[in-house]
């Protein structure tokens, strides 16, 4: 039984984490702190939960009782946080926050406490990084968009194929921008409502790019990036287009064979749509060529697949369990 701390429990990504977690036969969630909240029952915050777990918010940490702590901070906030605190060496980190998914940091060094200047966090995407997961002690999840698009365009580098520009787009669910309400994100403006933000400078390119790189063996085109706020709660999709010459049949068939060990990813023969993935920790993605024009698509649920759905699935890579344990999860067909 996997002992886990959750950090940052009261937002979106902590309350997926506690829903998967609560039927999770290998885990057991022995604390969610979040300081605002410390008193609370969990399921105050997270009715979803009501009947599941009779869980109490604490602000206490006791890492010493954990083989595993989940870091569910905004942005920045991890990094912070173990400027200021120690985690014993044999504690398992999964942060979910951006700060420690690029390269280029020094080694960790095995048994120490975790601090920011010494560190092995490995990227966390399965798909491409499964071994190296299993033998860490800590990792990076990857961003939503980032697993979006990664996986769209992998096989694709893998082939070779990522020599000019490539033109991305795709949209997000309010879930996205996080559970504080803000201007772009309450109901009365997000509904019936799309928009444009953060247009070539989003901070998940360069994950995208450091994975393409890794496969392909190098990157010199851009990734021309355009994310949309969508008029939904949650799930991404996103459309890469790809110039090549290669014949649809040979990429299809290229498609499959990278995937074919994938536990949660797959290629889809047929057209794709974002209700295929929502609740479920899957990315479907299909391709079609027009002309020399590749187009691939590929969707998931930003809060699972993006998020915690991938937290859970690198816990039990790391812990030597069942990928899909506590992550079969069907589809909102309508």
């Amino acid at each position: 039984m996997v002992k886990i701390g959750i950090l940052g429990a009261a937002g979106y990504t902590g309350g997926e984490l506690l829903r998967l977690l609560a039927n999770h036969p290998g885990a057991e969630v022995v604390f969610a702190s979040s300081e605002s909240n410390a008193g609370n029952r969990v399921d105050s915050v997270h009715g979803g939960l009501a009947g599941d777990t009779d869980l109490v918010f604490t602000a206490d940490m006791p890492f010493d009782k954990v083989d595993l702590v989940f870091f569910c901070f905004g942005h920045g906030k991890s990094e912070q946080f173990l400027r200021e605190h120690r985690i014993p060496g044999h504690v398992r980190v999964i942060d979910l926050a951006q700060d420690f998914r690029l390269a280029g940091t020094v080694p960790y060094e095995a048994g120490a406490p975790l601090t920011p200047q010494s560190h092995d966090f490995v990227y966390g995407l399965p798909e491409i990084n499964r071994e190296r997961i299993a033998r860490a002690r800590h990792v990076a999840n990857p961003g939503c968009f980032a697993t979006c698009i990664q996986l769209g365009l992998l096989p694709a580098a893998s082939l070779g194929l990522i020599r000019s520009d490539v033109a991305v787009n795709a949209i997000t669910g309010s879930t996205g921008a996080g559970q504080r309400p803000s201007a772009t994100t309450h109901f009365s403006w997000r509904t019936d409502n799309i928009s444009v933000y953060k247009p070539f400078t989003h901070q998940h390119v360069p994950e995208i790019r450091q994975s393409l790189a890794r496969v392909q063996g190098h990157l010199e085109a851009a990734i021309d990036f355009i994310p949309y706020r969508g008029d939904f709660a949650r799930g991404i999709f996103a459309t890469e287009v790809v110039a090549t010459d290669v014949p649809e049949g040979a990429v299809a068939e290229a498609y499959r064979a990278f995937y074919a060990g994938a536990a949660f990813t797959h290629y889809s023969d047929s057209a794709i749509d974002l209700k295929q993935v929502v609740n479920t920790n899957k990315c479907l993605v299909h391709c079609e060529k027009f002309g020399n024009k590749l187009l691939v698509t590929s969707c998931i649920d930003n809060l699972l697949k993006g998020a915690a759905g991938q937290a859970v699935q690198n816990m039990n890579i790391m812990f030597g369990l069942d990928e899909r344990e506590g992550l079969r999860l069907k589809a909102s067909a309508f």
